[in-house]
Order: structure tokens, then sequence, then C-alpha cells
């Protein structure tokens, strides 16, 4: 090779209208549409260009192409924290195999996956994607997602290494952790999964740690890492990650994605002037050819662009089953006894799911199963005068919360939720008699860029106005009240659990 194609190796092909000053959700328009990048081709060499593709719930590319008339939905897998509910690291794999094979069989070849950050605070806005407070869990559970994924003969990429425990400002933040701290919780989750299921790929994170970028740090990358751990595979930063591409290539951080030109020059000229040793730009080359050897595309695997998405939905109900989790459940209100007929559904989200969160963590799917056609297609009756002021009400406020467009991120961002529908006294008693008993969805979507506020972590005034007055109605006819929380991180129960009969946490389940 010649100095220049290793120097392109180790950048991405860049990422057209970004500069690298910020953070950015990453697309490609070349090989699988919709995924997050791909590496540099050089064909005189045999070298193919392989695709990265984004992300812990399951295949983020386009469901539609220019002049084609075929679809290319993904299945919505259960976001990580109710994975990491089930507590079961076969079912994980289970769930992982079935994400694995729509990565091989829509062209992809490395996914941007798992996402095993500590909740270290409630409100950070991609704790739906990680998977717990405790690194022995989130250790488990992603070694457990990686050996699923791969049985596909596809990569991952654990994510992101380390420390990366907040979205606001996170390509500035510098976490300042103790080596203890640093060792028993932020790393010990990386440490298991390298050690259990042998990750193809690493992916470092936008944060400092203790003063350094820690795509530049040459003690996470290369001590803890490879002399410790034993990792063999290869390490790529996060989209427009770290700030300096000589010491990134000398830490071990072997590729930088999307990439940049002005990378690609500092790399080329650090080389030429002696500010960087060859021998260390031929580590980082000689560990991302080995990662490109063992792609589906490096050994001309003819994908269907046809996974069995029947099969992938069956996988994704029993896991989301099985993570949901009953906080309360007095005088055996669940499950549902057979003389329910009719059931009142309150709350916005109980007619418009939340499947995930936003961001690169966000599945373009098919379609989401709202609680009022899955309760419909369990046989249960449902009120129609309920639904269409519902219906109508939701329309009005998801227009009201429409972005102007005016930002070129929005597309990524959490859009607000529809503010609750404060029923009258006389409709609600209505729906009393009518019924056998309520149920009320509460809804909170979280996503990459932004931290959760701690108004989305309490109930609105609307939220408890609506939880209050359905629990009196309800409960004056000697009837049940049951509140799902469909939500990707957690929200404060203390103030209102004595309200409702049962409260299940769904989380969001794909």
């Amino acid at each position: 090779m010649t100095l220049e194609e290793k120097v392109h190796l180790v950048v991405g092909t860049g990422m057209a209208g970004f500069s690298g000053d910020s953070a950015v959700v990453g697309e490609t328009k070349n090989l699988a549409p919709g995924a997050a990048g791909t590496t540099y081709p050089i064909p005189r060499l045999g070298i193919p260009a392989v695709v990265l593709a984004d992300g812990p719930a399951g295949l983020r590319i386009s469901p539609t192409r220019e002049n084609d008339p075929d679809t290319y939905y993904c299945t919505h897998f259960p976001i990580g924290t109710l994975l990491a509910s089930t507590w079961s690291q076969e079912l994980v794999e289970k769930v992982g195999k079935a994400i694995g094979n729509e990565v091989l069989e829509y062209g992809a070849d490395v996914l941007l996956a798992p996402a095993l950050n500590i909740h270290r605070n409630p409100l950070c806005g991609r704790n739906f994607e990680y998977y717990s407070e405790d690194p022995v869990v989130s250790g488990k559970i992603a070694a457990a997602y990686v050996r699923g994924v791969q049985s596909n003969g596809v990569g991952t990429s654990i994510k992101h290494y380390a420390v990366n425990n907040q979205e606001s400002n996170r390509m500035g933040v510098d976490a300042r952790v103790s080596p203890r701290a640093l060792r028993e919780i932020y790393l010990k989750g990386f440490e298991i999964t390298v050690k259990e299921s042998a990750p193809w790929t690493v992916m470092s994170s936008y944060n400092c740690l203790n003063g350094i970028y820690t795509s530049e740090s040459k003690e996470l990358q290369t001590t803890l890492l490879r002399d410790e751990w034993g990792f063999a595979g290869m390490v790529m930063t996060d989209w427009f990650g770290g700030k300096d591409a000589v010491a990134q290539m000398e830490a071990g951080n072997d590729m930088l994605q999307p990439g940049t030109d002005k990378q690609y020059e500092a790399i080329l000229q650090g080389v030429k002037e002696g500010k960087l040793n060859e021998a260390v730009l031929d580590r980082n080359v000689k560990r991302i050819l080995e990662m490109i050897l063992q792609t589906p595309r490096f050994k001309g695997y003819q994908y269907s662009n046809k996974p069995d998405l029947q099969a992938h939905a069956d996988v994704t109900r029993q896991s989301a089953t099985e993570g949901m989790i009953l906080l309360k459940n007095d005088r055996e209100t669940l499950p549902l006894a057979a003389d329910i007929k009719n059931v009142a559904l309150f709350g916005c989200t109980s007619y418009e799911f939340i499947a995930g969160g936003t961001g690169s963590g966000n599945v373009n799917r098919a379609y989401t199963v709202s609680l009022l056609d899955g309760l419909k297609n369990a046989g249960y009756g449902l009120n129609e005068k309920l639904k269409e002021l519902y219906e109508q009400h939701i329309v009005a406020e998801n227009e009201r919360n429409q972005p102007d467009g005016s930002n070129k991120m929005t597309m990524f961002l959490p859009v607000p939720r529809p503010a609750e529908l404060i029923l009258p006294a006389d409709i609600l008693k209505e729906q009393a008699e009518q019924s056998d008993i309520a149920l009320i969805t509460l809804g909170r979507t979280s996503g990459e860029f932004v931290d959760r506020t701690l108004a989305d972590f309490h109930l609105q005034k609307k939220e408890y106005t609506l939880l209050q007055s359905v629990c009196k109605t309800f409960h004056a006819a000697g009837k049940k009240v049951i509140v799902v929380l469909n939500i990707g991180g957690v929200i404060e129960t203390a103030s209102w659990k004595h309200l409702p009969d049962a409260i299940l946490c769904a989380w969001q389940a794909g």
C-alpha cells in the first residue's frame, strides 16, 4: 500500500454537508443507503468499502430508495433498558441473533452497537440505549447481545468507550473519575464484554476523561483495552469524535469516522514530517484490514434484502413481554380478569405507542402496534367516542408541536409529546359506566444530543389531573385503574403511585 492509501484507510469516506465541528447522526447514501458510514475502498488491492450501521435497537437504514419500488424496513427491537430488565442472557442472545440477521441480509457489515454506558444520572437523554446502573448487568447483557449478532458473521462495535454518561456538551465535557470508580463502575461492563464475547470493534466516546479525549488516550485504547483485557479488534471514533488525528493514531484509535480532509492531511503530514511513526500507522491499518477480512462484503456474500421480518417480530414480542416490570398490583388487578370485556383507554400515548428513542438509536420500522390495536387484536371492546376524541386531539397537538425545519438536526431530536387531554366529568362518568376497567398510558421520549429535564422526570400538571380524575371516577363506580409507563428513562412515581390499582413499566418495546 502507498502511504496515501494507508492514510485513506484509517480515515472514513466523509459525510457531505458536515464540517466535523459537532456531533452528528451518521448517514451514507452508498452501498446500504441510510447506514451510518463506510470505510475507504482500495479496489486495486481488492479491499472493498464495508458498511457501518446503527444501532442498538435494530438496524437503521433508509426504508425507501430513489427509483426503487421495494421497501427496506427493519425490525425495531426493544430498547436496551428493557432487554436488561429481562435478566436473561439467553433471550438477549436470541434478540442479537435476529438483529444480526437483518444486518447480514440488508448488506451491512458492522453494527454500531451495543451501547453499554452506565445510567449515572436518570436524566441522560440516551439512557434508553444503555442497560443499567449496574456494571455487571451491563457487561453480561452486552456480551450476550454481541454473541448473538456476531453469530451471523457480521461485527459489532461496543460503545461509547468510556464514561459517556450525558448528552449535554458531550463533545466538550471532561468526566473526572477516580481510578477505582473508573475500573469498578465505568469500565467493568466493557471489560466483561471484551472478555466474554470478543466484539470485532470498539467505538471511542466524544468526551474527555480526566482531561484527555477518550479517543486520544493511550491508557484507554491500548494499556487497558488491549494489554490488560486482550482485545484483538479495531477501535473507531464516534462520528467526528476527538480533535487531534495524530494523537488518536498514537493512542490506538485505529479509524476516524466519518472522516474529514483535515484529518487525512494531518496524518499524512505527520508521517512525512516525522511527527507520526509510520509503524504506528501500519499497526492501525493492519487492525482495520483484519476486520475487513472477516466481513460478508469481503467474502462476497450475496445478501437477499429480504430478512424474515415476521419471525423477528415474534422475537421482539417475546423479549418485550419478559422485560416489562410490574411496579404495583393491588387486588390482583393484573393479569386482566376473565370478566373484563370493555376497556376505557386514556392518555395520548395509549393511541400512539412510543417504540423507542430518537437519533442513532432509532429504527425505520414498518409499523408500531398501539395499545388500542393490541387490545382490539386481543378481543377487548373499546369505546369509539373516546377514541375519536383522542385522535382529534393528538392530530391537533402533533401539528402544534411540528418543528419548523430551520434546524437540520431537528429530524434526529425528540418531538414534544402531545399535552394530555382533560376530559369533562360527565364524559368520565359515562366511560366508567360503560367500561369494566380504565387504562392510562403515560409516555416519555428522549434521544441523542439532549438530556431530559426535571420537568420530564416528574408528571406534568395535566397528567396528574388526568390520573386523579380517572382514578376518582372509576373507583367511585367500583372499577379499577391501571397505569402503563411507555418510557425510555425512569420517571418519578412516589407522589402518585397510591392513586391507581396497578402500574406496569412497559419501557419502549419496539
